[in-house]
């Protein structure tokens, strides 16, 4: 069983910046990916960026240029670097964990961004 725990979600101004972070938990082996999607009120869960165990990143089109994700392994947490935030970033973000060894994936409970104009 594995938990993943975000934090870090918040009220910011558009342009502003905000980190997310999420630690994970449990039975987790070394092929992995982590990664952060979100879901606004009314739309479909959209990937923002995964990161691969050996570093190989991912980012969802509306993000490229202004999130980064990173990982530290040592501590199992996964972050989110999202700078100059728009109102279009406003959404619940959800974390991610998929087991390459066996297929499975953990999410999150979310946390809540609001980017105000």
């Amino acid at each position: 069983q594995v938990q993943l725990v975000e934090s870090g979600g918040g009220l910011v101004q558009a342009g502003g910046s905000l980190r997310l972070s999420c630690a994970a938990s449990g039975s987790i082996f070394g092929g992995n990916t982590m990664g952060w999607y979100r879901q606004a009120p009314g739309k479909q869960r959209e990937l923002v960026a995964t990161i691969f165990s050996g570093g190989t990143t991912n980012y969802g089109n509306s993000v490229k240029g202004r999130f980064t994700i990173s990982r530290d392994n040592a501590k199992n947490t996964v972050y989110l670097q999202m700078n100059s935030l728009k109102p279009e970033d406003t959404a619940d973000y959800y974390c991610n964990l998929h087991i390459i060894r066996n297929g499975m994936d953990y999410w999150g409970k979310g946390t809540l961004v609001t980017v105000s104009s």
